[in-house]
């Protein structure tokens, strides 16, 4: 999430009552969550197992639980907390605006764009033309559809992040302060479920296609000309490159990369990242030596073979 002006080191210092290490003037462009940050950007980091990839990712400023040496050309925000100060700059530079209409007045929706009984589209939405949104879809803020598009019945775009820190009170929820990004002629299946990137964009390129009941976490990335299958679940931050088909009932855990081209059969689990091919089962494997597997188990366990 980039600020709307140039932030300084100290402002952002003085706004989280933190103390900081670097020159006051020190310019930060934005927030992001680890996977996505750029230069200029902030990103949190509470526990010693993640310094070091904090420290050494893009982000220039890193708001930390710690003083240590800071790397040159970055600066340093210590806090007793970061988790909820991360959570406090979303909240002054992303506030949520609660709805009080059907259709947000601050929504754009272009020619020829149908939309259809009971759907809710919140503030700064952006939906191109020539779409077709059916009844019930939840399109909530901030959240930028391009031309061509079509989304069927009960789906949600823009739900908040699966993303908590376990204290001993409870569960803290990171606020979500992203958006879905769907671009040109991408068709929704019903009842699917997009969250929104927590700072950054969840995003599903140009001529994708998804089917019924698909769920995609957070900040995750859809390339062009994908087949997603119904009830497939993507966890949070992952790649799927362009050309992937992917058929119903995979399910893919976080933070991976599936490369281009790459087709993953039904009832696939996938567990680490995977180089273009054809996967089956759970943990995924290659679908033809799994063929071949269970041909040859079923031959070594049958009678009439013996």
């Amino acid at each position: 999430m980039k600020f709307k002006e140039i932030q300084t080191l100290k402002g952002i210092a003085e706004l989280l009552n933190v103390e900081f290490v670097g020159a006051a003037d020190f310019e930060v462009l934005g927030m992001n969550e680890i996977h996505v940050v750029e230069p200029g950007d902030i990103v949190f980091v509470d526990h010693p197992k993640y310094y070091d990839k904090a420290l050494q990712s893009k982000a220039t400023t890193i708001l930390i639980n710690k003083e240590v040496a800071c790397p040159e050309g970055k600066s340093l925000l210590i806090s007793d907390d970061p988790f909820r100060d991360f959570n406090a700059l979303t909240k002054h530079f992303n506030p949520f605006i609660a709805a009080t209409a059907s259709i947000a007045e601050s929504a754009v929706i272009g020619e020829n764009t149908v939309v259809q009984p009971n759907v809710f589209i919140g503030e700064n939405v952006r939906i191109g033309r020539d779409c077709c949104i059916h009844a019930n879809v939840v399109i909530n803020n901030d959240c930028i559809i391009g031309d061509g598009v079509t989304i069927h019945s009960n789906t949600v775009l823009g739900s908040d992040a699966f993303y908590y820190k376990n204290r001993p009170e409870g569960f803290d929820r990171l606020i979500s302060g992203g958006r879905v990004v769907l671009e040109n002629h991408v068709d929704l299946g019903a009842s699917c479920t997009i969250d929104r990137g927590v700072t950054g964009d969840t995003t599903i390129g140009e001529g994708s296609k998804i089917d019924n009941q698909v769920h995609i976490g957070h900040d995750t990335v859809i390339g062009k000309k994908c087949l997603i299958a119904a009830q497939t679940g993507i966890a949070g931050c992952t790649v799927i490159e362009d050309e992937v088909t992917i058929w119903g009932q995979v399910g893919i855990i976080s933070g991976l990369t599936i490369e281009k081209g790459t087709v993953l059969m039904a009832q696939t689990g996938v567990s680490k990242s995977l180089k273009k091919g054809i996967y089956y089962g759970t943990p995924q494997r290659e679908y033809r030596q799994t063929l071949r597997e269970v041909v040859y188990l079923k031959n070594a366990t049958n009678p009439e073979k013996k």
